[in-house]
């Protein structure tokens, strides 16, 4: 788990320094960086969803996962998380760190460095794809915190509980998950992203981005059912030819 916690270093790093002089910025210089930010996080997550071999999966991972996220009541456990370190941590009752907390930890833990950078750091020890994500999160963070405040720090705590579970069962992960299913989980991760860009960063829509996080857990196993069906249907092929033969 090095590399995660080289991750959460320069995330509170590049955070605390955007504390520092967000203070000094005026409110026009906070929006417009607030907006690039939400135009680059949508550049990514566009990016990501094309790389997408199949968009009708991942329109159905994204149905499938908001039905569950909704059910399971995601966002509102999130919001109470983020509400919570909210009145231990944030004396001055900042509106924005409810807002910080979610869009830095989403941000931060999706996409395929996160996933891929765990496994190997997990398995073989190589910290390095990580450290990659470091570099680019620290300035991320540090972006951040100058306009959304504290709660992007606490980001951190989602990027330790994540990164560090997956490098943890990184053998079975490695076992289990193929290029095909990362591909489409990639993709569906990108689907958040732009999402996150629109609702938070930018504020065009309100979008329960939250509900949507189990998207990235149904992708990969709709990509393992349709792998299977083939040799389901030859099996059950077998069956019927040797009843009715």
């Amino acid at each position: 788990m090095t590399g995660t916690f080289i991750n959460i270093v320069t995330i509170l790093l590049g955070g605390s320094i955007g504390l520092f002089f967000g203070a000094r910025l005026p409110a026009r210089v906070k929006e417009t960086v607030t907006a690039g930010l939400g135009l680059f996080t949508t550049g990514l997550g566009i990016q990501m969803f094309l790389k997408t071999s199949n968009p009708l999966l991942v329109l159905g991972s994204l149905l499938i996962g908001a039905l569950l996220g909704e059910w399971w009541k995601i966002e509102e456990n999130l919001e109470a998380l983020g509400d919570f370190l909210k009145s231990k941590f944030d004396q001055k009752g900042e509106k924005t760190f409810v807002q910080g907390f979610l869009a830095a930890s989403l941000l931060f833990c999706i996409g395929p460095i996160s996933i891929l950078g765990a496994i190997q750091d997990g398995l073989q020890g190589d910290y390095q794809l990580l450290v990659v994500k470091s570099i680019m999160d620290g300035f991320a963070s540090l972006a951040f915190a100058s306009t959304l405040g504290i709660g992007v720090l606490f980001s951190s705590l989602a990027v330790f509980v994540y990164q560090g579970s997956i490098s943890l069962a990184a053998a079975q992960l490695n076992q289990v998950i193929n290029a095909a299913m990362m591909q489409e989980m990639t993709a569906a991760g990108g689907i958040l992203l732009v999402g996150l860009a629109f609702s938070s960063l930018m504020n065009i829509k309100k979008i329960r981005v939250g509900s949507f996080l189990p998207a990235l857990a149904v992708a990969p196993i709709m990509v393992k059912i349709l792998e299977e069906i083939p040799t389901i249907f030859a099996y059950f092929q077998h069956i019927a030819l040797k009843i009715f033969s």
